[in-house]
């Protein structure tokens, strides 16, 4: 396994992180604690989850995520070998957003954030949280795939200062080690990282955004802000949901699968992404790449990306993601999937 560093907390973190939103819904408890032990195993410290989860977000089943780690914890007494984080749901400024979640006591304020970090600790089963995320922002912003930023004039959200402040306060009470953001655009991390500086607030660690083969928007502009601000990326969906393995392509929809399962994730189904997917997997294939190790170790090559966050629903699956941290990918094919991207820049956002 291969480490970087996490912002500047002076902890270093395996380059592939460990997801679970699957756990509670497509996975088992005993599942979940089978693919922890693998990872730790293989080297992975940083395990990434959420107070949401498991995904698709339903009231029966939030908070069972964390609860399978805490178990894990419980059982294994391996705290020290694992930089855990979760993270704090965000108000429902739309409809596909869960409002359920503490009861719709969502905005990020001081009291909203206490509650989220109390009951967190209590499902993990422990007393601090290594790296505590705000899943997306308190104000509307594009993200989760919408284009274009439309501006709600007069908006009533909780100023990032004083979520901030809230922040440091839960540092300084030691539930919390270090602070990150998820989801956000380049004036909102600007906006945290000046504020941090300015006020002398938690400087966030990293950035937890959507990147991929099928989805590079990151690079447009935050990531000159994750280099020179060392607010490096921990990239979700590096596999488009499975898509870039290529086991979707022809209309396919294997039993089990999570595209086969929940309809509403049509993020990465559209017929452009469907062009570039097969493109993509095409290059693989013709040089022995296996598609899924190929797209996560272009993932892992990026000098903006802190962690390369994986998910799987079964061990083999898991075993051969992480595999992805020995494959180099030669020129030309660093090649080839630059041409493929002029063609089909970012199908998927």
């Amino acid at each position: 396994m291969q480490y970087r560093p996490l912002g500047r907390t002076g902890i270093d973190v395996s380059v592939i992180a460990l997801g679970t939103m699957t756990w509670g819904q497509q996975n088992t408890e005993a599942e979940a604690h089978a693919q922890l032990d693998a990872a730790l195993d293989a080297g992975i410290n940083l395990i990434d989850t959420a107070e949401m989860y498991p995904v698709p977000p339903r009231p029966d089943t939030q908070g069972r995520t964390e609860q399978y780690i805490g178990t894990w914890l419980r059982q294994r007494g391996r705290r020290q070998d694992i930089v855990l984080a979760t993270k704090a749901t965000g108000p429902s400024r739309q409809a596909a957003r869960p409002s359920h979640i503490r009861e719709g006591r969502l905005s990020l304020t001081r009291e909203n954030l206490f509650e989220a970090v109390n009951l967190s600790l209590q499902r993990l089963q422990t007393d601090h949280i290594d790296l505590y995320q705000l899943h997306w922002p308190d104000r509307s912003t594009n993200t989760f795939g919408q284009l274009g930023y439309q501006h709600v004039k007069d908006e009533v959200t909780v100023p990032i200062e004083e979520t901030l402040s809230a922040l440091q306060e839960l540092v300084q009470s030691g539930k919390v080690r270090h602070v990150a953001v998820s989801n956000e655009t380049p004036w909102g991390l600007s906006r945290f990282v000046h504020l941090s500086e300015s006020r002398q607030l938690p400087r966030v660690a990293s950035i937890q955004n959507p990147y991929s083969l099928l989805n590079r928007s990151f690079e447009i502009g935050l990531s000159e802000i994750a280099i020179r601000e060392e607010v490096g990326l921990l990239a979700y969906s590096p596999l488009g949901f499975g898509v870039l393995s290529g086991k979707y392509l022809g209309g396919q929809r294997p039993e089990g699968a999570r595209l086969s399962l929940f309809e509403r994730f049509s993020r990465y189904s559209g017929d452009i992404t469907q062009s570039a997917t097969e493109a993509y997997v095409n290059l693989f294939r013709q040089h022995g790449i296996d598609p899924a190790q190929g797209a996560l170790a272009f993932v892992n090559s990026r000098d903006f990306v802190t962690a390369n966050i994986i998910g799987a629903t079964s061990l083999a699956q898991l075993r051969s993601n992480i595999a992805s941290i020995d494959v180099v990918l030669p020129p030309e094919v660093l090649e080839g999937i630059e041409a493929i991207h002029r063609r089909h820049p970012n199908p998927a956002p």
